[in-house]
């Protein structure tokens, strides 16, 4: 069974006779004929009532027009359903690496809301290469990562923004030389499963700093905490959406060649949501422009929905 019978057994239906159907589809007479001949022989069922002079849909017939109907209804709504404007409805999967939830996820989907009211939008949270997998699967859309060396093939990924990252220390520390303080303090370590863990080894190794690692820890938040306890120090981005800092913590900048995290959003290339991906690229971008959350009521930004979160998430980094 094809879309041409659907649509032709819809045109049958509306147009009373084959003849008046076949016009109305631009086919032959016998073409519709054979179209609803071959699918009654398809399905052994009685489609029409051949007993009269015109053939009349029987009670089956008519079920299955309805349901043809809507078929070619859907089929006929298939691109503009995902080009057009109802793409922008409905629920899409987004997924983030935990330290964007403080500032550039929330800023960035409330950028969004604004302009996309029917858009409901559910976070996910894992580290990148969690997402990455999660993406190939289609289980997420899209997903705002730390960019890894190597986007998987079949992916891409659009850059968000570039963050350097610096040291958090504890304001009781009077020193201000990161390095001395690296070299001297106990280190508290973001995982080293994270892309941006792998990147702050990386940099330690080729600064050849020894440092004396006190905790391997996942969770920006956890860190903070411990530093602010004067437990150890940290290096950690420096995030493009500022919010309050945690009190009893500062940061030193880690010089002209700190290392960097690039945050970026990355779907599937075949994506058949690239309208609803690039809505939120714009929306991350845009939050990065205003920079600040929650933002100065002077940018007219509306202020943040509630985000839906899996109730087993808050625990990783990035």
């Amino acid at each position: 069974m094809s879309i041409k019978t659907l649509r032709t057994l819809v045109a049958v239906q509306d147009h009373g006779t084959f003849s008046a159907a076949a016009e109305a589809v631009f086919i032959t007479y016998s073409a519709v004929s054979q179209q609803m001949k071959a699918l009654e022989e398809e399905y052994q069922l009685a489609i029409f009532d051949r007993s009269k002079r015109t053939p009349e849909l029987t009670p089956i017939g008519l079920a299955l027009a309805a349901r043809a109907r809507e078929i070619v209804r859907a089929y006929d709504n298939l691109l503009p359903s995902i080009m057009g404007e109802d793409a922008l409805k409905g629920e899409v999967m987004l997924g983030a690496v935990p330290t964007t939830l403080t500032g550039l996820v929330p800023l960035g989907i409330s950028i969004l809301k604004r302009e996309c009211p029917e858009l409901h939008i559910r976070v996910t949270l894992e580290l990148t290469n969690a997402l990455l997998t999660q993406i190939r699967r289609g289980t997420v859309e899209a997903a705002i990562i730390s960019a890894p060396s190597i986007v998987p093939e079949g992916l891409v990924m659009q850059e968000i923004v570039e963050e350097p990252l610096q040291l958090l220390v504890s304001d009781k520390l009077d020193s201000d030389d990161p390095f001395e303080i690296l070299r001297t303090q106990p280190f508290i370590r973001f995982n080293r499963g994270a892309v941006v863990g792998e990147g702050i080894e990386r940099w330690l190794q080729h600064k050849k700093i020894t440092v004396h690692e006190s905790m391997e820890l996942q969770g920006l938040e956890a860190i903070s905490s411990m530093v602010m306890a004067n437990l150890g120090v940290s290096i950690c981005p420096r995030p493009s959406v500022v919010t309050t800092q945690m009190p009893g913590t500062r940061t030193l900048p880690l010089g002209d060649d700190a290392p960097k995290r690039l945050l970026g959003l990355v779907t599937q290339e075949s994506s058949a949501k690239r309208l609803v991906v690039d809505r939120i690229y714009a929306s991350m971008r845009r939050a990065v422009e205003i920079g600040r959350f929650p933002p100065d009521i002077a940018t007219g930004a509306a202020p943040a929905p509630p985000i839906e979160l899996p109730s087993n998430t808050g625990n990783g980094s990035q």
